[in-house]
């Protein structure tokens, strides 16, 4: 039996919990009792979750209590740091049990016991700027869902922790059990680590209504090589003109935004339809299959047809 021990402080966010759910449902589809569940905090008794909900907690007696170590994150994991003798423990925990994990700010606590030192790591991108801020030595990924590095996982926020505790039951059972846990729980879109936390055209955000039609005009016209002459030109502006402007705005080059829109567009098309992936690239603007391809692995770290493989076996 898989022994998954669950961290709480006070003020946890409660949402963190439902991942529970996830194991619960994975105990079913393995016919077996695979994952036993328990809270912990670092004195036991009942612990107060951020909304008032009291949940009742073991002590933090030894770290082989369990096999995994889920660190759940408050609502603001910068307002108190967290007591020493907790750090000691998530230290000599991360040292001995198969796999820790930082779900949403419980980054922060695997950030101060030094676990992340050297590794990739995401967090709520709310707080990933601070997280980049305040330990340089973590390669801070602030778009993905969910990253595993070695033994340590992190999740972006809120969730983001159901895809992740999918993604440890895909590891541990196989992908048939963590489909039929994404069913039972009607996840009808399980997202991969690799997967943006944003909307790309949410994430992007103009001042200006100018770059927004060009966005706009972007958007409905995927399947066109769209030139930065060619935006430029519906916006009124000259190449050089609109290329500052645009990325004053966005943050982002127009060629990169672009490629954003592509991937988001070709993923839900994926997702949704049955055109082949050689159809799927033609009408969001990919040079060919192969380019979709390369760009799936930049942005989503998987290639499209791991994308429409889970989308099926989770539909289906």
């Amino acid at each position: 039996m898989h022994r998954i021990g669950y961290l709480l402080m006070d003020g946890f966010q409660v949402l963190s919990l439902a991942t529970q759910t996830v194991f619960e449902y994975a105990n079913l589809a393995a016919k077996e009792p695979f994952y036993s569940i328990e809270n912990f905090s670092p004195a036991g008794g009942l612990v107060r979750s951020s909304l008032g909900l009291a949940v009742e907690t073991r002590p933090l007696d030894a770290p082989r209590l369990a096999d995994t170590w889920m660190v759940i994150g408050v609502n603001d994991p910068l307002a108190a740091p967290t007591p020493e003798a907790t750090l000691d423990f998530v230290r000599q925990a991360g040292s001995q049990a198969r796999r820790t994990v930082g779900v949403c700010t419980g980054g922060f606590v695997l950030a101060e016991a030094g676990l992340l030192a050297g590794r990739r790591a995401t967090t709520h991108w709310a707080f990933a700027h601070e997280m980049r801020k305040r330990y340089p030595d973590i390669e801070v990924e602030d778009d993905r869902i969910y990253l595993i590095d070695g033994p340590i996982w992190t999740s972006a926020g809120m969730t983001a922790g159901l895809d992740l505790a999918l993604g440890m039951v895909e590891k541990d059972l196989g992908a048939d059990a963590a489909r039929s846990v994404a069913r039972k729980l009607v996840m009808h879109q399980r997202r991969f680590g690799g997967q943006s936390q944003h909307s790309e055209m949410l994430d992007l955000a103009p001042k200006s209504d100018r770059i927004q039609n060009a966005l706009n005009y972007a958007r409905n016209h995927l399947s066109r090589s769209l030139s930065v002459e060619e935006l430029a030109e519906v916006v009124h502006l000259s190449p050089r003109q609109f290329t500052r402007v645009f990325t004053n705005e966005t943050g982002h080059s127009p060629a990169k935004a672009i490629e954003g829109l592509r991937l988001e567009a070709a993923r839900l098309m994926i997702e949704q339809s049955r055109h082949s992936l050689d159809v799927v690239a033609r009408e969001t603007g990919f040079r060919d299959r192969r380019h979709m391809r390369e760009a799936f692995l930049r942005g989503f770290g998987v290639p499209p047809q791991a994308v429409r493989r889970d989308a099926r076996g989770v539909t289906g």
